[in-house]
């Protein structure tokens, strides 16, 4: 072969090949062990690898009851897109022994064990590398900064695992920047939800919910309402007006949720997604991008337009 053409061959693959900070944005269907009473889960984990090797924060994205993963993963590839790498375990949502997203009875220690990934390098760290070397990342480390977000009951377990964050693992609470709420449903059971935000009143981590108006699906807006009575902050968040509970799963929901839910309106799907990854973006940088929030111009269309609501 002619030394210009190899050359030229060369050049090409060079170009071709990412930088060290810019890689191909990757999925990875990975697992993660959960204690559970005298036992351990095995749980189905889906890691997103965004394109930039330095990802701005994690995000440990929650599925509510009856839901999986798999239904949160058309919003993990929004926060994908926008330099987040996402962590979406798949919790059960009936156990014996209470080891559930939702709260049956009692799933604080589990809850605890879960927010026990989180405040050590254990078994989330297995689960980071073995999905790490699969995206073809090995030797990368998991972010600094963590985004906690959670749709329906999910909302209630990230709202007790971010308290429990900060009474067993401050250092691991330091890191955490936010916490987003999309229709949070606080469980039959318990007072997980009303407990965590209790604790989490008194601190300054950003607390916002994206939810629809009350109806059967969402307990009434429970989660949101709870919110409401135990945070004394001027801006809450927003409702969609003609919101959905199945809007945070976007294009990954199926007829289960819409069956029981109500489908969702494409509108309020691109304000849910748009507002949850600017606000978390904000979070983790320490900015305020005016046009997310009240008196902002997106904020402003999406009230003139009567697509949300402020609550507050």
């Amino acid at each position: 072969m002619p030394r210009f053409l190899v050359a030229l061959l060369v050049s090409a693959a060079v170009l071709l090949t990412p930088s060290p900070a810019q890689a191909a944005a990757v999925e990875v269907d990975g697992a993660v062990t959960i204690p559970c009473a005298g036992s351990t889960l095995n749980q189905d984990a889906d890691w997103f690898f965004p394109a930039t090797t330095t990802p701005a924060a994690l995000v440990y994205l929650q599925h509510g009851f009856s839901r999986s993963n798999t239904n949160v993963a058309d919003l993990a590839r929004k926060y994908q897109a926008a330099g987040f790498l996402v962590f979406t375990p798949a919790l059960p949502s009936s156990n014996l022994y209470g080891c559930t997203v939702n709260n049956t009875g009692n799933n604080t220690a589990f809850l605890n064990n879960v927010a026990a990934l989180l405040g050590s390098s254990g078994a989330l760290g297995a689960s980071y590398a073995a999905a790490a070397a699969t995206a073809g990342r090995s030797g990368t480390t998991l972010p600094s900064s963590l985004v906690l977000a959670g749709h329906s009951a999910g909302g209630e377990a990230v709202t007790h695992i971010a308290n429990r964050l900060r009474t067993a693992y401050p250092a691991t609470f330091s890191a955490l920047k936010f916490l987003q709420l999309l229709d949070p449903v606080k469980s039959p059971s318990g007072t997980n939800m009303a407990d965590g935000l209790t604790g989490l009143s008194g601190t300054s981590l950003p607390i916002l919910t994206i939810s629809s108006p009350p109806y059967l699906s969402n307990s009434n807006a429970s989660g949101t309402v709870e919110l409401q009575n135990r945070i004394d902050r001027p801006f809450l968040g927003v409702r969609l007006t003609t919101g959905s509970h199945c809007d945070a799963e976007g294009a990954t929901t199926n007829f289960l949720c819409t069956l029981t839910g109500g489908a969702s309106k494409a509108p309020n799907v691109s304000a849910l997604q748009t507002l949850a990854v600017n606000w978390a973006r904000d979070a983790v940088s320490g900015t305020t991008t005016a046009t997310y929030y009240p008196g902002g111009s997106y904020y402003q269309g999406l009230l003139t337009s009567a697509v949300i609501e402020t609550i507050s």
